[in-house]
């Protein structure tokens, strides 16, 4: 018996070239033909399929995944150093122990490259900037005025050093092609070194080797500098709420209020271990309550975290400007400085 083709019957339709070509990518392996890929089994074919696509997703789930592991704005207000001997700065420990809690607890994310999920955080990033900025500023006066005896005396060599090292930049990784071609000191490296000299110093005063003024005069000007960079900060964010304010895709006010944010912090816990340190020079004068109003000031404005940082108009209704609320509190704490610093100037 035989049978005669239905040439009245629909005909399936024949594949178009992006399904071909689909297909031909689906199935090819490094080092094997089109032809030799038709002919694998249907198995190994299909293991290389799964193989791929894991492959794409796991590349697709390592930044998201990674940049969330990674992001830690730690603004403990609880921080503190621990074991600090008698005759040591609190302070000094302090600054210590928070660059070891930044580049070695937490990853210091400023200098991390595109390709690593570091790389994609925004917020973290400038509030260690931040922190890093007051703790090379306390560093410098540490050198210039609380360690050593008077402006004719010699400096001492740890903290000399440990400015220097402070006071790099953020953002140097390991291999920076526009600066040389070899493989470079990172910036938590230096921090690093800059850290260990600040713990040389503190123990070498703990056993009465180096110098910590704890002068009145000595206080006011690091008071002075302190309330220069939040003056500075204010007038940052002045500016950018001239140009920007009720922009709602302004992309860089963030940037400006967790750098402040950071820096804020660490200058909390410093002016809150120095209370300690000078804590006979803030007796004589009379100055606890202000002290401590100070240090209360840096810290509600330290613990400033909106959801989402909103840079609208002065005067709006439903969206706020949290930089203005931040200003406020940067004005106010600047204020209160000046004061303290007035007194102790008679």
């Amino acid at each position: 018996m035989t049978f005669e083709p239905d040439y009245g019957a629909p005909q399936p339709a024949a594949p178009s070239w992006r399904q071909r070509t689909w297909e031909r990518v689906k199935s090819w392996r490094p080092g094997r033909s089109a032809t030799s890929a038709a002919a694998a089994p249907a198995g190994r074919r299909s293991i290389w399929g799964w193989t791929w696509r894991v492959l794409v997703v796991l590349v697709l789930l390592y930044y998201p995944i990674g940049a969330i592991v990674t992001e830690d704005i730690d603004d403990d207000p609880q921080f503190a150093a621990r074991g600090v001997a008698p005759g040591e700065s609190r302070a000094v420990a302090t600054a210590a122990d928070l660059v070891t809690r930044e580049v070695d607890v937490h990853t210091w994310t400023p200098m991390m490259p595109f390709f690593t999920p570091a790389g994609l955080l925004d917020n973290m990033p400038n509030f260690q900037r931040g922190i890093m900025s007051a703790l090379g500023r306390f560093s410098t006066e540490l050198m210039d005025q609380l360690g050593r005896t008077r402006g004719s005396s010699q400096t001492d060599r740890d903290l000399e050093q440990a400015r220097g090292f402070l006071n790099e930049q953020p953002n140097i990784w390991l291999w920076q092609p526009s600066v040389s071609l070899l493989p470079s000191t990172t910036s938590a490296q230096k921090y690093r070194a800059g850290r260990d000299k600040l713990m040389a110093y503190n123990k070498r005063l703990g056993s009465g080797q180096a110098i910590f003024e704890r002068r009145a005069d000595n206080l006011q000007a690091l008071l002075d500098r302190i309330a220069n960079d939040i003056g500075s900060d204010s007038a940052t964010i002045d500016q950018h709420v001239i140009e920007r304010a009720g922009d709602l895709f302004d992309a860089n006010c963030d940037d400006i209020f967790y750098f402040n944010k950071g820096r804020i912090y660490a200058y909390y816990l410093l002016l809150r271990d120095l209370g300690v340190d000078f804590q006979n020079v803030i007796r004589d004068r009379e100055l606890t309550n202000a002290w401590n109003g100070t240090v209360e000031t840096f810290r509600v404005a330290a613990q400033l975290d909106p959801w989402v940082v909103w840079n609208g108009y002065p005067d709006a209704l439903l969206i706020p400007n949290h930089l203005l609320a931040q200003g406020f509190y940067l004005l106010r704490a600047r204020t209160q400085l000046r004061e303290i610093s007035n007194i102790l100037l008679k």
